[in-house]
């Protein structure tokens, strides 16, 4: 057994007090995963099987954890993002329910990497991630850390998108799960989720009004699309930057404004990107941008923003508030928020638990999934069965008090055959 296994890294344990209290405040919106823990906590569905998670390590995401474990797990738990802990979860994780965390918020890049390869050296069966560092880092070292790996987990557009890249390559050495493509999760988690927590990152990182202010928005996916429709509903001038035809067409119809991001940058006021791609806001755009521009990143990782050029070309820098960096252009002022990191884990607590609910859910139904088909599958990323996904939504409407329609057998004939018509 690595010794390692029998440690932990956090900042604080005397801060596990705090985060106790916001671990079960979460839990209070999270009907549904709560129910999957009761069956878990009674069938025991992943006991003996070995789990290493790299994801954000926020109080919705202790809810999950403690899911896992009680479903019999013997859980490890890494940061899937360098400024995405919060610092109590970590401690009160380790302190009042015994899992393992890898996890500072702040920590640096050689940190969080040894942090991902603590959690590796848990020796998982099953691995869950957000943005597919942990598969990436097995993969690299594959004939040291495959170990008794069955298969995975990934819980971000990012992270499915190296995946099927890593499949079309035959690269891919284990079946991997991609929660993301659950429809009860990308089409809640990405656009409530994500609309709400990226405009409440930049509010609390910087006070300022939308209302009146030209916000552009990069990528205009899942998260894209919340985060425009929530910035016009306080106020805002919404532009959105696409590079796809059929996304753009739709954010025109969808009453936004569509041009390219260098038309964009010379009129906007705060500049949000949302496509995980290299580079979409780029040297000359910030060239071209109005003095206080403010620019942050909600994607997945923070090479959305072309930041060693934004160094390379401003005459000085100061941190004006936590989290907000004050570039100095020839006589502009440009404002990068959170390093480019994830700003509404960054300066925020991401995304509320009503969401998570339904995300966290597919996540341990996936585990599950993968426990009991395992042999069954092939090195390839598979999306949960839509049986799964149906019922996450009727336990989460059940769990709001919604009630629906149901066809009558007459109907279910009708929809059913074609020999009937006008």
């Amino acid at each position: 057994m690595i010794s390692t296994l029998s440690k932990f890294d956090i900042k604080d344990a005397s801060l596990a007090g705090l985060g106790k209290k916001r671990i079960e405040w979460a839990g209070n919106d999270m009907p549904v995963l709560a129910l999957i823990a009761k069956r878990f906590e009674k069938e025991k569905p992943l006991k003996g099987y070995r789990v290493s998670a790299c994801l954000h390590v926020t109080s919705e995401t202790a809810n999950l954890m403690i899911t896992l474990k009680k479903g019999g797990a013997d859980v490890a738990l890494c940061a899937s993002n360098p400024l995405s802990t919060q610092d109590d979860i970590a401690a009160s994780l380790v302190k009042d329910y015994g899992i393992k965390v890898f996890a500072i918020k702040g920590e640096d890049n050689k940190t969080y990497y040894s942090h991902i390869k603590s959690a590796i050296e848990h020796r998982p069966h099953i691995t869950m991630d957000d943005g597919a560092d942990v598969i990436s880092t097995i993969h690299k070292d594959w004939d040291k850390y495959r170990g008794e790996i069955i298969g995975g987990t990934e819980e971000t557009t990012t992270g499915v998108i190296r995946l099927k890249a890593m499949q079309k390559d035959g690269a891919l050495k284990y079946p991997v799960i991609a929660v993301n493509d659950s429809m009860t999760k990308h089409m809640f988690d990405n656009r409530y989720g994500t609309g709400q927590s990226t405009l409440d990152g930049i509010m609390r990182a910087t006070n300022i009004l939308f209302a009146g202010r030209t916000v552009v928005v990069a990528g205009y996916g899942w998260c894209g699309r919340g985060v425009a429709m929530r910035a016009r509903g306080i106020g805002a001038n919404v532009i959105v930057t696409e590079v796809d035809e059929i996304k753009a067409l739709e954010a025109a119809m969808d009453g936004f404004l569509v041009m390219p991001m260098e038309a964009a940058a010379r009129i906007g006021n705060i500049f949000i990107t949302l496509t995980g791609d290299i580079n979409v806001i780029d040297g000359k755009h910030f060239k071209l941008m109005k003095d206080g521009a403010i620019v942050c990143n909600s994607g997945h990782f923070n090479v959305e923003i072309n930041i060693p050029a934004l160094e390379k070309m401003s005459r000085k820098k100061r941190e004006v508030r936590p989290f907000v960096m004050e570039y100095q252009v020839n006589s502009k002022r440009i404002y990068l928020l959170a390093d480019g990191r994830l700003i509404n884990l960054a300066s925020a607590e991401g995304h509320p638990a009503s969401v998570m609910d339904m995300s966290f859910a597919n996540q341990s139904l996936a585990s599950e999934y993968m426990v009991k088909n395992s042999s069954k599958l092939e090195n390839k990323v598979y999306t949960l069965p839509e049986n799964i996904d149906r019922e996450i939504a009727r336990l989460k409407l059940s769990a709001m008090e919604i009630k629906m329609d149901k066809l009558t057998s007459e109907q279910k004939k009708y929809l059913a055959s074609w020999q009937e018509g006008t």
